[in-house]
């Protein structure tokens, strides 16, 4: 009789971790992945800074940027006053500088390749 009681509760022993791993499950797609994604996307924004862009930093202030260094960029937040900020204190470029793309020159001297 005790043997007979003590088997039906087996499966009922399952049905808790199984909650926890589908919450685990939900908490990573509605939290920490969309995160990294937000994080991703801000390294490459702050890696294509360059020259001229119009930024924000956190702090709100506005400036275009005038220089940039591996870990700094150096914005004119009015005419002749420059301040430096790391580059993740940038939080969003408000106007993408006119950049021309690298255009490949070929010597005048160049013999063509013939094939």
């Amino acid at each position: 009789m005790l043997y007979a009681a003590g088997s039906g509760g087996g499966a009922g022993g399952l049905t808790p971790i199984l909650m926890i791993a589908l919450l685990f499950g939900v908490m990573y797609f509605m939290m920490i992945r969309p995160q990294q994604k937000r994080r991703r996307e801000a390294e490459q924004m702050q890696s294509a800074i360059g020259a001229g862009d119009e930024v924000v930093t956190i702090g709100g202030l506005y400036g275009t940027v005038t220089g940039v260094d591996d870990e700094t960029v150096l914005l004119e937040v009015a005419p002749g006053v420059q301040t430096k900020y790391a580059r993740p204190a940038i939080a969003r470029v408000v106007n993408k500088a006119e950049r021309p793309e690298a255009v490949e020159t070929v010597p005048e001297d160049a013999e063509p390749v013939k094939e």
